[in-house]
């Protein structure tokens, strides 16, 4: 156990060592200061030039917003049709089919979004030529769309008085030459050394211990499994994801995907105090996300590592913990430390079956992704957090009786109500979802449909409705990670949660940067006695206490349904 604790620590503690020059480093770049990775700029001049694109042109909020959901709209279309014709296109050397339309509309959108929900298994529902062309080029650039934004947010809180927040473009295109690619070099070929597939060939035949004759896949994995991290995608190019023992050969290489994960979510924390020159206030929104990732961390990991109560009332002694769903090359704490950072994280890879997890932990998993602003992913993590900001700041107004003020800036109705819209959007969209489904099962919806309702849950009770809304609440996270007894490559999955996909991940970047846009344009106001200071502990706990509340108030209902009473079950 000791061990095992020590090597969740050592791997946290190298991420922090990573992401902090790695945040140094992201500040410079978008603060146009000279870095090691300037030698690129040949090849971003030619990119631009072959576009027609003027990357020094200054965008407004709206312009930034409009290039940004343009672009989106046309990777749409191509991931979504290639999807379709995939059997005739080629490097499909295991022949594999073609997706039906519904399961290409969900996993063109998921992959768009940074969620990665996945309705197929990842060596039989893919080619080749997909997996490269459609799943790990949108894993590069729904990573860089996310940190593009969330460039224009820095922008907007750096300067007193502006309209002008940079270049999407410019923004976009530096992120996957100057960030995404060169650790991804670093990760993948660290993944292939250690016996990640990295090759063009076919299914291999081996014989197993017992002298079984198996197929077994092959491809080029590493690279898409470097980006599937270091974006905080998820997607998994084996269906297994990081179960899968070529996925992750060793506690190497998932130490490393832990890292991965988890570096440019929290070195964009420390580039935002670096590149708006307030490190008081980036430790702070540090000292609460980290908080919060304890607050979820320390339950999980006492309860996989205390086993399953239902089994130690049968005289069984389980002295590696609950290891149901899990590897023994992990065991149950680095599976409870996974579990935790890719659910506050939008990763939604995981090294061990989530359906699988104690009640307790299964909680956790869900107000991870319900919260979804504990370092968040690449980019949107912070953006998610500005909500909570705006929200703590007007509330912490109206406590002190004066108009709310954020970075020199006057927090007026317009601004509250996108942020409030936001907010509430989160919940509705997993709840409502959530509700729609049960209704369909109890009430028997499509008796036609090739899979029907009563046949979506392989675990009736408690726990099928965890199943359905652990599903919901991953699509509106933008996580992907599922409770996988859930049946759902059918259409009413495959249609429900691609609609969930798109205004969950959408809405939650227009509003924010919407936000900052509107604050930056307006009269700056200098601090005086009565500013409400926001690189302060006490406004730290104020915005803590704010998640705290909207998400227990919002889903607390839904929680006592499913994971509460299946804890309560057990004992």
């Amino acid at each position: 156990m000791n061990t095992e604790l020590f090597g969740i620590i050592a791997t946290y503690a190298i991420t922090l060592l990573i992401a902090i020059p790695l945040g140094r480093y992201i500040a410079k770049v978008f603060g146009g200061q000279r870095t090691l990775l300037d030698f690129m700029a040949p090849l971003e001049r030619g990119i631009f030039r072959f576009c027609g694109i003027d990357p020094k042109e200054e965008m407004n909020w709206k312009q930034h917003l409009k290039a940004l959901l343009t672009i989106n709209m046309l990777w749409f279309v191509y991931a979504f049709f290639l999807l379709i014709f995939q059997d005739k296109l080629p490097l499909n050397p295991d022949h594999n089919a073609g997706q039906t339309p519904d399961l290409a509309f969900n996993t063109a959108i998921s992959f768009l979004v940074n969620c990665n929900l996945q309705h197929y298994s990842g060596e039989t529902g893919l080619t080749y030529f997909t997996q490269l062309f459609v799943i790990t080029f949108l894993q590069f650039v729904s990573a860089a769309t996310g940190i593009a934004a969330l460039i224009a947010l820095f922008k907007a809180l750096r300067q007193k008085t502006t309209t002008q927040l940079g270049n999407f473009w410019d923004h976009l295109l530096k992120t996957t030459t100057r960030l995404l690619l060169p650790l991804c070099l670093v990760i993948a070929g660290i993944l292939a050394f250690r016996g990640t597939p990295a090759s063009f060939a076919g299914k291999d035949t081996i014989v197993t211990v017992q002298g079984d004759t198996v197929q077994v896949s092959r491809g080029p994995a590493a690279g898409m499994i470097a980006i599937k991290h270091l974006g905080t995608n998820g997607g998994g190019y084996f269906g297994a994801n990081s179960i899968h023992p070529l996925e992750n050969p060793d506690y190497l290489t998932n130490m490393t995907e832990a890292v991965a994960q988890v570096i440019i979510p929290i070195a964009m924390i420390f580039a935002l105090g670096f590149f708006i020159q307030r490190k008081k206030f980036a430790y702070v929104i540090f000292g609460v996300m980290t908080a919060g990732m304890l607050a979820l961390m320390i339950p999980t990991i006492i309860s996989e590592a205390g086993g399953n109560p239902a089994i130690a009332k049968m005289g069984i002694v389980q002295a590696t913990g609950a290891m149901e769903g899990k590897e023994v090359r992990f065991g149950p704490t680095a599976t409870a430390y996974w579990s935790t950072i890719t659910t506050i994280i939008s990763t939604g890879s995981v090294n061990g079956f989530h359906d699988s997890t104690m009640p307790t932990t299964g909680m956790m998993q869900l107000i991870a992704m319900m919260t979804n602003c504990f370092y968040g992913g690449c980019g949107v993590g912070i953006l998610n957090y500005f909500i909570f900001i705006i929200i703590a700041v007007f509330i912490s107004g109206l406590m002190v009786g004066r108009t709310p003020e954020f970075m020199g800036h006057k927090v007026e109705a317009r601004e509250v109500k996108i942020a409030a819209l936001v907010a509430l959007l989160h919940p509705f969209l997993i709840l409502a979802g959530t509700a729609l489904s049960s209704f369909a099962i109890a009430h028997g919806w499509g008796a036609g449909w090739a899979t029907q309702p009563g046949a979506w849950l392989n675990n009736p009770g408690y726990h099928g409705f965890s199943e359905m809304l652990y599903e919901y609440t991953s699509s509106a996270a933008n996580n992907g990670s599922g409770f996988e007894g859930l049946t759902d490559n059918n259409i009413f999955w495959n249609v429900s949660t691609g609609f969930v996909l798109i205004l969950s991940r959408f809405l939650p970047i227009i509003g924010p940067v919407a936000i900052a846009g509107l604050l930056a344009s307006k009269k700056h106001v200098p601090e005086s006695a009565g500013t409400l200071r926001t690189d302060t502990a006490t406004f730290g706990i104020m915005t803590f206490a704010v998640i705290v509340l909207i998400a227990a108030l919002a889903f607390f209902p839904a929680l006592a349904l499913g994971p509460i009473a299946e804890y309560f079950s057990l004992y």
